[in-house]
């Protein structure tokens, strides 16, 4: 247990705070001005986690602090001699269950190779074929009948489960991968731009016991990648100073990639400081017996 001065902990949460606030309060003046931003509001809206959970500060798994009865007013925190900690073992039966299902997600989409090429076509086949866009304030820097061309030729091969499910009806059927929700976990792979902004959501599911240094992390390398999903897109988001990421040229898949591959590096040692809080959770559990069923129940 790391134990944490008044000082030591406040200037920590100031300091994570101030980090969070630009991208925060561009986020609340939008909202009251009722406008929306593609890449900003993603992770808001899709993730649905309040500007308020991002700014609330948790000194995370293992650090006490000192006069921190303040904290007690939130779930999972309990006092200690050594002062006031999140404590794991208030977990619940059905919540260790869920960790022990993400340690093993993570720990299996950090084996495998990640699968680069896929150029960011579940955005192009979120608009194949279709009559309505989801993104309608925004116009198309292709026509019709090249975005369907470009699907065609290139082929979806998309491993998201949560992507793939906002493909048109006619797009689904092209795709290389057929994930389910019951099988997704089973397509997770490091290469992906959405499994690695992913990441932000596993960090915020598990507060109060992920630092907030980390969901930071987390959120800050999500806004990146989402940057490129909508460069790479088929909307034109010139007017916002986005340059596109022409998926469509031989340059643009070529960039593409690179840029896939750099966030695929940068996305690993999240993902492992995510596995070792799940071990660090999953190593409280009471006795052998709660962990043999914990395990059972995920199998």
């Amino acid at each position: 247990m790391k134990i944490l001065s008044p000082s030591e902990w406040r200037s920590r949460r100031d300091a994570h705070e101030a980090r969070v606030q630009p991208w925060i309060e561009p986020r609340l003046a939008r909202r009251s001005r009722g406008e929306s931003h593609p890449v900003e509001d993603f992770l808001f809206e899709y993730y649905t986690y309040r500007p308020a959970q991002l700014h609330r500060w948790h000194p995370g798994l293992g650090i006490a602090l000192q006069d921190g009865e303040e904290f007690l007013t939130h779930k999972n925190y309990r006092a200690s001699p050594q002062g006031v900690t999140a404590d794991p073992t208030t977990l619940p039966p059905r919540r260790r269950v869920g960790i022990h299902w993400l340690r093993k997600m993570l720990a299996a989409t950090a084996d495998r190779p990640p699968a680069l090429g896929c150029f960011g076509l579940h955005e192009w086949a979120m608009v194949y074929r279709a009559e309505t866009i989801r993104h309608e304030s925004w116009p198309l820097r292709l026509s019709s009948s090249e975005i369907v061309a470009v699907v065609e030729s290139l082929g979806p091969r998309c491993t998201h489960f949560d992507a793939l499910r906002f493909f048109t009806p006619v797009a689904r059927p092209l795709n290389k991968h057929q994930p389910t929700r019951a099988t997704s976990a089973d397509f997770e792979q490091p290469g992906c731009l959405h499994t690695n902004m992913d990441l932000y959501k596993w960090a915020m599911k598990s507060l109060p016991f992920a630092s907030s240094e980390l969901v930071a992390d987390c959120f800050g390398l999500a806004r990146k990648i989402r940057t490129l999903d909508m460069r790479a897109s088929p909307y034109d988001f010139s007017a916002m100073s986005l340059d596109p990421v022409r998926i469509e040229t031989p340059a643009g898949r070529a960039e593409y990639e690179d840029s896939q591959r750099d966030f695929a590096r940068k996305a690993a040692p999240l993902r492992q400081r995510l596995i070792a809080l799940c071990d660090g959770i999953l190593a409280t559990e009471p006795d052998a017996a709660r962990r043999l069923a914990c395990a059972n129940a995920i199998l």
